[in-house]
Order: C-alpha cells, then structure tokens, then sequence
C-alpha cells in the first residue's frame, strides 16, 4: 500500500479514478446508491460506537453500521492507525463507495469515521453530485425509485482533549482485562486494543490528528449538507436527547420535492393542536349562544344516559355506547356531543351506521316495507383508573 503521505492529493482524480472503475464493474443503471447518508464523526472517545445504534434506530436504519475502520483491517493499514495516522484517501473512497453499493444500504447507511480530511470531503460532494445527477436522469422512469435525491446529514459527536483522552485510556483498562478473561476461559472473543489506548502519549496524539486534520474536514461540512453538532461530554441519556432533537424529521428536507408539494397543503398535526383549546372554548360558547336549546338537550342526554355507564367503566377506561336517539339526527348535534366529552376530558369517537330493518309485512302481497335504522356507536376513552391489588 502506498504512503498516504506521498499519494495524490487532487480529490478529482481520486475520485474519477474510482468512479470510472465502479461504472465499468457495476455499469451506471446499477449505480444505485443509499437514499441518505449519515455521516458519524467525533473525537476519539466521543463514543459513536455506544451512540451508533441509537441514532441508527433514530432513523429507522436496520443494515449493520459501516465503520471504516473496519473496512481497513489490512496489515498496513492496522500498522497505520496504531501510530495515530490515517490512511490514504483512494484507499478509504474506493473501500466506501464499493460497500456503499450493497444493497442493504439502498434506504440509507451510517458511515463511522468518513469523511476525515478534506480530500475525503471532497470526493463527497463530487458523489452527491454524481447522484443528484443521476437523480435527475431517471425521474418518471421505472428505475426513479432506485435514482431518489440523496440526503446527507453530517453528526459530530465532541468532547474535549480531557475527556477523549481519559476516555480512550480507561477503554484500554477494559480491553485488556476483558481479553486477559477470554484468554484464561476460553470463552467469548477478543476485541481489538489499539496502542493509543494504552499510552497518554499516543492518546494525546490521536486527539490532536483529529483536531488539525478530521475536525477542519468535518467542520467544512456545515456549509453544503445538514449538520448536526453534538456536546457528548454529558451522560449517555443526555446525549442521546441532543442527538434526537437534531435528527427531527423534516418533510421539506427530506422529501422529493413533488411529493413534498403534494403533502405540502395538509396541516401539521401541531399546526392542528397549537389552538385546539381556544377553538374548542369557541365552539362549546357558540352553542350555547346559537342553538341553546339543542345544546342543552345534548348535555342532558350525555348527563343521563352516557354518564352512567361510563361510570361503569371507570376502571378500564373505555365505554362503548350504541344509540338510536333521533336527536343525534339534528344538524350540529353530534358536533356538540364530541365537544362536550372533549372539555371533560374524555375522547369520543362516533360511528354511524345505516341500515334496513322491515317495518310492515303486506298478507296479500308478501311485500316487505322497510324503515331505515339509525345506529350511533360512541366509544368514549379516559384516563382509567389504577387500582391496587394486596
């Protein structure tokens, strides 16, 4: 393997190199790509091995993580990262756009540790590009599903020098005492113990790389794709709520920009509950104004009919409640029965059901009149009661 150090720099003919060599293995209506990339970086120590999983299932991502470090386990390059340097650019790119094909990662894929310099950054964009682009090829085709506009979310988990280095140690202290116990049971398998999580020296040094040349790349990703900065100096549980509230879904970020348009004129459900209350106490005063007498009638019904036996139910929380009361037939007054349960704080859903029952039977004839029967069905939920059992 070539020196990172000595290889070409220029991000376009890295990236054209691998490229080219995926279009002529793969063919380009085979270049299918992951729908969104999560792009997962951080100090050493910021723990995006602990967060992975959580922020995975926070997008709804089932595939298994691609940790690059994982992907570069040849002899050099473990020799590589064990003195705190990072491995060459083609290397890196060629290894992730490759895995990156797989189809398991067709909805979406969490990259740990990419991009970490900034030739990577740019080999990046030129691939979003090239998706976009391919995007743009295929839309009102069949394959359209497989082109769909990628999204990019950069998150950054950050802790101070302190933090990583301590951190980095102590990892070291259980590595060992865990591999010190598979050796002496032969049970379970070894993990992985780099030499800077034994050396304050060598941690020092890895926190400083990612500083001069990893944290410069991942900060220049603010500028063109979505990004997420997270402090992962507090506990797991709080980092974890930071990384929730950044990742909130966004319909005009993430949709197509048809289908968007298309949902675009449908409320919000919090557009929808921001006022609910106001409006409610609106309507409840406006019955009583415009229709008093109906309005009256139907709290009446409710007082003496639904009350009691919903009290019946009280410890389960649920009454289901059949009606044929004609009242429910005026204009409004269905209106009325649900906000009336809704101010006393209970949830009421109404179905109506139609049908035709025989009314008159004709001797001579044998003909069957028939009447139209008018059921309510009302399910009425609450808060039920907790009851202690000895």
């Amino acid at each position: 393997m070539p020196n990172p150090d000595l290889e070409i720099k220029d991000p376009n003919v890295i990236f054209n190199s691998v490229w080219n060599s995926l279009l002529e293995e793969y063919g380009r209506d085979n270049m299918c790509f992951p729908k969104e990339l999560l792009l997962l970086g951080g100090a050493p120590g910021a723990g995006k091995g602990t967060q992975t999983r959580f922020i995975m299932a926070a997008r709804g991502l089932t595939c298994p993580p691609i940790v690059v470090s994982e992907l570069l386990t040849s002899p050099e390059a473990t020799k590589l990262k064990d003195a705190g340097k990072l491995v060459g650019d083609t290397m890196v790119v060629g290894l992730i756009f490759r895995e990156l094909l797989d189809p398991q990662y067709r909805d979406g894929a969490l990259l740990d540790g990419f991009p970490r310099t900034r030739v990577q950054v740019e080999c990046l964009k030129l691939l979003v590009d090239q998706l976009n682009q391919l995007h743009l090829e295929n839309i009102g085709t069949p394959a359209a599903l497989n082109f769909r506009r990628p999204v990019v979310h950069a998150m950054v988990l950050f802790v101070t020098k302190n933090t990583s280095v301590e951190r980095q140690l102590h990892r070291g202290v259980e590595v060992e005492a865990h591999n010190k116990k598979v050796e002496e049971t032969g049970m379970g398998e070894r993990i992985e113990l780099r030499a800077t999580d034994l050396d304050m020296e060598h941690a020092e040094h890895r926190y400083r790389v990612f500083k001069e040349q990893t944290w410069d790349a991942l900060q220049s990703l603010q500028e063109i794709y979505h990004y997420h900065f997270i402090n992962a100096e507090g506990p797991i549980r709080e980092v974890e709520e930071n990384i929730l509230q950044e990742l909130a879904y966004q319909s005009s970020l993430e949709l197509e920009q048809k289908t968007y348009n298309q949902l675009n004129p449908l409320p919000l459900a919090q557009e929808i509950t921001v006022h609910a209350r106001q409006d409610l106490v609106k309507r409840l005063d406006s019955y009583a104004i415009s229709d008093e007498e109906l309005f009256s009638r139907v709290i009446e019904s409710v007082k003496t009919v639904f009350m009691p036996i919903i009290q019946r139910h009280a410890l389960s929380g649920r009454a289901s409640i059949r009606s044929e009361d004609t009242l429910f037939a005026k204009p409004g007054a269905m209106a009325m029965l649900i906000d009336i349960f809704s101010e006393r704080g209970f949830n009421a859903v109404v179905d109506k059901t139609i049908r035709e029952v025989p009314h008159r039977f004709d001797l001579e004839t044998g003909e069957i009149e028939c009447r139209e029967k008018v059921v309510y069905a009302i399910d009425v939920t609450f808060q039920g009661s907790s009851i202690r059992r000895g």
